[in-house]
């Protein structure tokens, strides 16, 4: 069992149609067709979305995508038209809203890996092995990879856990040519991404990309793109394989979860618990110190 604690009533706008409401973002149809992105202060972690919200999340996944796009599109085209706030929109959509062309996206969670952490560590320890991709013998947790790896998932729904699987697979639901540009535009992005935060003290351990085809059918990157909800951030002055890394993302929420102080059992039927004030505030001076440390600039 899994999904939303509470799920949100979708604020209704004239002239908006709702779409979705996903595990972060609201999704809108303007009178134009085009697609109304809007992401909240929602945390998700372990296919749940919590009851507590991390202010200013919404904004800092924005703004953070928004300068990535800049520095990747002659990699890649996206999918934002405008951040102008549609007619009626409130004012707290300021900052957090996009505007954007309309894709047939591919059902494909693009994962790419530079160093094991995370769901890859769990079967490189069981098999050696990534995504049924064989690695070599003694790597840690932490360890950079001898070349980084495209390790594609499932896209799951609200609530459901989005699966690990093979690029063969990936052929076999997409074509191999639509594989083979997946592949190949992750791992282009991410040796970009990964040399960009390398050179502003960030060590980019993995992140995962989503894509989808517009009406040339041109492969768009979409969504969010290299954010501390996507993304494993590492200071690289702290960088040590063999122990689980200091971050600037979410995993600080998702190890309080797993710890006594929490009292939530993850195998069990019972939603998480909200998260304490001290998680709050130090979960968002993570997300703004990743957005500092990236852009160069002082969160306002």
């Amino acid at each position: 069992m899994s999904g939303f604690v509470e799920k949100p009533e979708p604020l209704q706008v004239p002239g908006l149609v709702h779409l979705h409401t996903g595990k972060v973002r609201d999704l809108y149809r303007d009178e134009a067709g085009d697609l109304v992105m809007v992401a909240s202060d929602r945390m998700s972690a372990f296919d749940w979305v919590l009851p507590t919200e991390i202010p200013d999340k919404g904004r800092v996944l924005t703004q953070l995508s928004l300068w990535w796009f800049e520095r990747l599109e002659d990699l890649v085209p996206h999918h934002v038209i405008s951040t102008d706030l549609p007619a009626g929109a409130p004012a707290d959509w300021a900052g957090r809203t996009l505007v954007c062309r309309p894709l047939r996206m591919v059902p494909v969670e693009c994962v790419a890996r530079g160093y094991l952490a995370g769901s890859g560590l769990a079967e490189y320890e069981q098999t050696r092995t990534v995504c049924g991709l064989a690695l070599p013998e003694g790597l840690v947790d932490g360890s950079e990879l001898p070349a980084p790896i495209f390790t594609p998932a499932t896209k799951a729904a609200v609530g459901d856990h989005d699966e690990n699987v093979s690029y063969e697979e990936v052929a076999r639901q997409v074509g191999a040519e639509t594989a083979a540009r997946l592949r190949r535009t992750t791992l282009d992005v991410y040796a970009r991404a990964r040399d960009v935060a390398r050179d502003r003290g960030i060590v980019l351990a993995d992140t995962k990309f989503e894509f989808g085809f517009d009406a040339d059918e041109r492969l768009v990157i979409a969504d969010e793109v290299l954010t501390p909800d996507s993304s494993r951030f590492w200071p690289a002055d702290s960088w040590e394989p063999g122990r689980a890394q200091p971050s600037y993302d979410k995993q600080y929420v998702r190890d309080w979860l797993t710890s006594p102080a929490s009292g939530w059992d993850r195998a069990g039927e019972q939603p998480p618990p909200p998260l304490p004030q001290e998680i709050v505030d130090a979960t968002r001076t993570r997300y703004l110190e990743a957005y500092e440390h990236l852009t160069g600039t002082a969160w306002e």
